[in-house]
């Protein structure tokens, strides 16, 4: 299929925006998925608000000049497709969990940011908890106090309600 500049610079336009709005890009090796393979890779990555993308390597090189990430571009040779999303984790948890599942799915590094990573990297931060779930362990500590405050604040009533009923007890007896 001819290319026509137009739609090179189209994807090269695309391929910037990815580079410069995702919070982490893993690049991997795909020789030998097939195409139910790749679908269920896309999925995935749909279902956590990332992509994956297979572009030219020479056009990833032209779109990653001048970026933060450039020195990432030795890694664009061969069958090279970007996994990515704007959560700085969520890429790289399903690139590993898929790469584990599937031998043909190699990962070769990527970046976080400004940040290279090597294969152990992208390891390193698909073990690192989601934007999900800081949230949620966030939300989980910030309402433990309130419900220790109104237990603080509520148990010397108790109390002095359980030492009314105790006196009234002693009395009536």
């Amino acid at each position: 299929m001819i290319v026509d500049r137009t739609q090179k610079e189209a994807v090269v336009s695309e391929l910037d925006q990815i580079f410069t709005v995702s919070g982490v890009v893993v690049v991997a090796h795909y020789t030998g998925l097939t195409v139910a393979e790749m679908s269920d890779l896309r999925l995935r990555m749909r279902n956590v608000g990332g992509a994956v993308r297979v572009a030219k390597n020479k056009l990833v090189k032209i779109a990653l000049k001048g970026k933060e990430c450039q020195s990432m571009e030795t890694l664009f040779s061969g069958q090279t497709a970007l996994i990515y999303s704007e959560d700085q984790v969520a890429a790289a948890k399903i690139a590993v969990e898929f790469s584990k599942e599937n031998q043909k799915l190699v990962i070769l590094g990527g970046s976080m940011g400004a940040t290279p990573l090597d294969t152990n990297g992208i390891v390193q931060v698909s073990k690192m908890p989601s934007r999900e779930e800081v949230i949620g362990s966030v939300a989980g500590m910030l309402s433990a106090p309130a419900a220790n405050i109104a237990g603080v604040v509520g148990s010397p009533a108790a109390n002095i309600a359980s030492i009314i009923s105790t006196i009234e007890e002693k009395k009536a007896a």
